[in-house]
């Protein structure tokens, strides 16, 4: 039984990293790009990410809700350099990338994959972690499997195995992006990153070269209703929430089924997040699967799910400057204002986003990757304070040999001259 779905997006995540000295001019290099443009948020016009975040978080990640009346007429007025270190200094940027017409790609191989980019969007953090997101939209095909096969293609699009798998079949037939290899210098472009082979030995990178996944799906509601169980189509689920292709054969256990990566946002309605995907599951049984769902999984929690990831590189950025002693303490620094701002706060009142907030974390593996770096810097930090304290006592200890050596000349010398 082959599923249809009824709605599905995917955005393809693509991790880079900016040197913070430089990261105000790269702002500055966003804002004079004639097709990117620095994102508003509006009260009005994005209230349900507004009611979402809580006030300290909203403010933190989203300051632009603020520029309002003079505010924004007197910023509106700046010229772009002006613009950039406001910007700069603040703890998250969003820029929108438009491209110059609906982009359609086809997938040639048995009877192709039709897709169209519909949004492009780069999320920026002060500290020069960014994040560039392609939205995508598969055209003239209600097929699962053509969605599980292009999701599987596209985000290994970047992996050194990638010639193996013979992606020069990918076209993308408009004027803006001719092929798969123009994607790739268009992502070279705005990040100013070369695409680098994946290095699956090195677990320290602090970002990878291949795409995170964040993708949502609804498929028709006869595969999944009251009278239809969920196990008919578990195994196609697994293979969506794992990015396999559409052939691939698997054997997943039936009892890791309810596994501890995943909950249940509703009855008909699941999420699951691993280590680099991030997907809704529903079936549109239920109407808000189809309606509400996609807009509150396309805003509130892409940016939740945003800072999640950011959490992990920024932890893994960390975890690295151990290497280097010159940097504990501009470390001990940023890891306390991180740990105030952003560790362990909540976000939000919503209950399923707050789950969903807590099933990042375990996911990704936070609250590991934070003690490591803690236990760490503990550890190192107390190294540094030995050896500060056993260097003050070796000056002390000189000092009083000095004083020491001075007395006794000075005894012989007085007793020199009195005798």
């Amino acid at each position: 039984m082959e599923i249809s779905t009824k709605f599905q997006y995917t955005n393809f995540i693509y991790p880079y990293v900016i040197d913070e000295s430089k990261y105000d001019k790269y702002i500055l290099r966003l804002l004079e790009n004639d097709n990117c443009r620095f994102k508003m948020f509006e009260k009005e016009k994005d209230l349900d990410i507004y009611n979402f975040f809580l006030p300290s978080i909203r403010a933190l990640l989203f300051p632009t809700f603020e520029y309002r009346g003079k505010m924004l007429k007197n910023f509106n007025s700046l010229s772009s350099s002006a613009k950039s270190k406001i910007i700069a200094k603040q703890e998250m940027a969003c820029f929108e990338y438009f491209i110059n017409e609906n982009v359609q790609g086809k997938v040639e191989e048995e009877e192709g994959i039709f897709f169209d980019v519909s949004k492009i969007e780069i999320v920026c953090f002060r500290t020069g972690i960014c994040f560039l997101y392609i939205q995508t939209h598969i055209e003239e095909s209600t097929s699962f499997n053509d969605l599980l096969d292009f999701n599987y293609k596209f985000k290994s699009m970047s992996s050194e195995f990638s010639k193996l798998q013979n992606f020069e079949k990918i076209k993308i037939q408009t004027n803006s992006f001719k092929d798969v290899k123009d994607i790739r210098e268009f992502i070279e472009n705005i990040t100013g990153c070369t695409i680098k082979k994946f290095d699956a030995n090195n677990e320290d990178k602090v970002v990878d070269s291949e795409f995170y996944n964040y993708s949502y799906v609804c498929i028709d509601d006869e595969y999944w209703n009251d009278k239809t169980d969920f196990a008919s189509i578990q195994t196609d689920y697994m293979k969506y929430t794992n990015i396999l292709p559409s052939k691939d054969l698997i054997n997943f256990n039936k009892v890791k089924a309810k596994d501890k990566n995943t909950i249940d946002l509703t009855k008909y309605s699941k999420i699951n997040i691993n280590k680099t995907n991030c997907s809704v599951f529903c079936s549109g049984v239920d109407t808000y699967n189809y309606t509400k769902l996609p807009y509150v999984f396309e805003n509130q929690y892409f940016y939740t799910y945003i800072l999640g990831l950011y959490k992990k590189f920024y932890l893994k950025n960390l975890n690295n400057s151990f290497n280097n002693y010159n940097k504990i303490p501009k470390m001990r620094s940023s890891f306390i204002d991180f740990t105030k701002k952003l560790w362990q706060k909540e976000i939000s009142i919503d209950d399923n986003g707050t789950r969903f907030y807590n099933l990042i974390d375990k996911s990704l593996g936070l609250d590991e990757l934070y003690n490591e770096v803690k236990e760490k810097y503990e550890v190192i930090y107390q190294s540094l304070n030995i050896e500060k304290n056993n260097l003050y006592y070796s000056i002390i200890v000189i000092f009083l040999i000095i004083s020491l050596i001075f007395n006794t000349i000075n005894i012989i010398w007085l007793m020199m001259i009195y005798t």
